[in-house]
């Protein structure tokens, strides 16, 4: 009888999309120290937006939108929670339900059908209007990352030209602060 064992195959984790809420000191240099974090040890950041939040305090809140494992996200937020500027790491994705909007600026250019659809399909997912010419329309969408995709894939059989994003800003829901 053979008794050879064979090793079997670690079972791999699924990877995950996680965002991150950062505070920080408001000073030169922090934002490059947590991106050189992320790129010296291979993370990708998928999403990425700073801006001062509590201007008395001098404080920037950076919200990061990454994918990995668990033990990966975990690995992430202990590096994080170690660099001297940082006063918080949450994960808003184990908070539940967080809220989070991506602002999307477009710009569309065509003429007769082209042009009426654009204006339906931009009418359809709550667009503004910023700026029109015979030619082109410039709109706005503020929305969720999957709805902010999905018009841009609309709007590229109308005529897309450019597309600007602001990347995700999130928020827990309820009562509770960072």
């Amino acid at each position: 009888m053979n008794t050879t064992h064979y090793p079997t195959a670690p079972v791999s984790q699924p990877s995950a999309r996680h965002t991150l809420a950062v505070i920080v000191d408001n000073e030169p240099g922090v934002l490059a120290r947590i991106a050189g974090l992320f790129s010296g040890r291979g993370y990708n950041i998928e999403s990425l937006t700073v801006s001062e939040t509590e201007h008395e305090s001098h404080l920037s809140r950076i919200t990061v939108v990454t994918s990995g494992t668990e033990a990966v996200i975990d690995q992430i937020k202990a590096h994080l929670d170690r660099l001297v500027p940082v006063h918080r790491v949450v994960d808003l994705t184990l908070q539940g339900d967080a809220i989070e909007r991506e602002l999307c600026l477009l710009k569309v250019v065509g003429k007769g059908d082209h042009r009426v659809e654009a204006m339906r399909l931009a009418a359809a997912f709550g667009a503004r209007t910023l700026d029109a010419t015979l030619e082109s329309f410039v709109f706005e969408l503020t929305g969720s990352t999957d709805e902010v995709e999905r018009f841009i894939k609309m709007m590229a059989a109308v005529g897309l030209r450019e597309v600007s994003r602001t990347g995700v800003a999130a928020m827990s829901r309820g009562a509770e602060a960072m």
